[in-house]
């Protein structure tokens, strides 16, 4: 296995068949496993397995690792039904096209949030980010939320730019999430162009309509 790394949220890639009982085995301390089921040089199919043996809809960081991996200047990485589409900017790093869909807000135990669909679900709230503790693992497992969600708790340092920390959805808290990057800019924001800050750096995100492209890195680290 290859052990990559997108803003510090580290993944597996394999081409070997993987089942949740040896995803708890042998994910060790990365964020997840990502399964490659068949791929040629400009497409891939992919598993993306979550260390407590769930798999995710989808994920931005593990799709950019997997483009990253194939090593095309465009690439298609499908997860089930779901697609990315991915190209190489000037610069080095890796554009993706994604679908968001801001579904509104709630209150859940007093909490003030906004959800919203990147493919898979997310939990966004305006705070501050060091709540993430505390709210992380309460709105994970609601009943409000019966596939379980993501949570990002975001502020608004100005227009454009967003810090925030997330609780990934059967991983815990991760340094950074792609979708996640394009749940807080579309909840906080809506349109336009947008910095999101995470513990492991920034991720830059244009937001038109129900689709967003999302910028940032993805390196193999061993």
């Amino acid at each position: 296995m290859e052990r990559w790394s997108a803003h510090g949220n580290v993944y597996l890639v394999t081409e070997e068949p993987f089942d949740a009982e040896r995803v708890r085995r042998d994910v060790g301390d990365a964020d997840g496993i990502v399964e490659v089921t068949a791929h040629d040089e400009d497409w891939a199919d992919v598993v993306i397995w979550n260390p407590d043996g769930s798999t995710a809809e989808m994920s931005g960081n593990a799709t950019r690792i997997v483009a990253a991996w194939l090593g095309a200047e465009r690439t298609r990485v499908r997860v089930g039904a779901r697609e990315v589409v991915a190209r190489r900017t000037a610069d080095g790093r890796i554009e993706q096209e994604l679908a968001v869909k801001v579904l509104g807000p709630k209150r859940v135990e007093g909490i003030d949030l906004v959800a919203v669909d990147v493919g898979n679900p997310h939990a966004v709230v305006v705070g501050d980010p060091d709540d993430l503790p505390r709210l992380g693992p309460l709105l994970e497992r609601h009943p409000r939320f019966p596939e379980r969600t993501n949570v990002q708790v975001a502020r608004v340092e100005s227009p454009g730019r967003v810090t925030a920390r997330v609780w990934e959805r059967g991983v815990g808290e991760t340094s950074a999430s792609g979708t996640s990057a394009v749940a807080v800019a579309a909840a906080t924001h809506g349109q336009g162009s947008v910095v999101v800050s995470f513990p492991g750096g920034d991720l830059d995100v244009r937001l038109d309509g129900e689709r967003a492209w999302l910028t940032g890195t993805a390196e193999r680290v061993s």
